[in-house]
């Protein structure tokens, strides 16, 4: 099988490359720059240029292209970056898919920030969209797909929740925190967060391209947690013990707007992959810390 993607040299988008090649699926990352070998294709999505021979060759396309969320503060300026590197990466993606090789199976990003803050609503796939910056992105980036959908492609929208590991993301930096007994929650802690291993975020891409499923799925476990729990589980993996609260405030004074992603609660429901009869390596709070730790060694 041959998997094109963007995103490549990201968390999710380098265990995925990791996963395909240890199986021998041929793998090829668009990248940005000159390309260095035959397992990368360069693009340019500001400017819509991408090689079709390259999407035409494709089994699948996995789109997980977009300037980084985690960390950043959300200026006028950088909210303009973010969602433009998503509807731009998608579109040029999208026509080529739609030119050159309509009957490909594209698994397109997106997140559960899609759903905006549902407080402990049940989010299931056939939820619509809710309010806000995160909210807004998400449905302009499934939106800027359409050519694709159009013309046929198999398209699943990835709306992925926290994507937990050892080494990168969310919980990486939380980590040396966590270690030293000095965080016990972001914000008041009560908000309820979906999220995912990423070992169980590969799996479930893999399972979704050779299902060939087609419309939204919830990236997600089967188990939302509040931050509070969260960080208490990591903190009884690593043998530490839960410390301070950093106040909702102070989250705001640092990253700005971008804390509503950290601070709405969002009960995410993996309808779709439960259905399909996907299985979860990590499916309890308590084995998903267990793996962070590991990862973390």
């Amino acid at each position: 099988m041959r998997v094109v993607i963007s995103g490549a040299s990201g968390l999710i988008g380098t265990a995925l490359t990791e996963s395909l090649s240890a199986d021998n699926h041929d793998v090829i990352a668009l990248v940005r720059r000159e390309a260095r070998g035959d397992n990368e294709s360069s693009w340019d999505p500001a400017d819509h240029t991408i090689d079709h021979d390259v999407i035409a060759s494709a089994d699948v396309v996995v789109n997980l292209a977009g300037a980084s969320i985690g960390g950043k503060r959300f200026t006028s300026s950088y909210k303009r970056v973010v969602m433009q590197s998503r509807v731009d990466s998608t579109t040029t993606i999208a026509n080529a898919i739609a030119a050159a090789n309509p009957s490909v199976v594209l698994l397109q990003g997106s997140a559960m920030g899609y759903y905006g803050d549902r407080g402990e609503q049940q989010l299931t796939e056939s939820v619509g969209p809710g309010e806000g910056f995160l909210a807004e992105v998400c449905q302009a980036w499934e939106a800027a797909a359409s050519p694709a959908v159009d013309a046929g492609a198999s398209v699943s929208y990835l709306r992925t929740g926290l994507v937990v590991a050892g080494h990168g993301g969310f919980a990486q930096r939380l980590l040396p925190l966590v270690k030293r007994s000095l965080l016990k929650s972001l914000g008041g802690g009560d908000a309820l967060q979906s999220w995912i291993t990423l070992e169980d975020q590969v799996r479930g891409l893999r399972f979704l391209m050779d299902k060939r499923y087609e419309g939204p799925a919830n990236l997600v476990t089967p188990q939302p947690a509040t931050m509070a729990e969260i960080i208490a589980a990591l903190a009884h993996a690593l043998g530490s013990r839960p410390g301070l609260t950093v106040p909702s405030w102070v989250l705001r004074v640092v990253i700005g707007e971008a804390a509503d992603d950290l601070l709405s609660s969002q009960a995410g429901v993996p309808k779709a992959l439960t259905q399909l009869g996907f299985a979860w390596s990590h499916p309890t709070l308590e084995s998903a810390a267990r793996y962070v730790a590991d990862d973390a060694k």
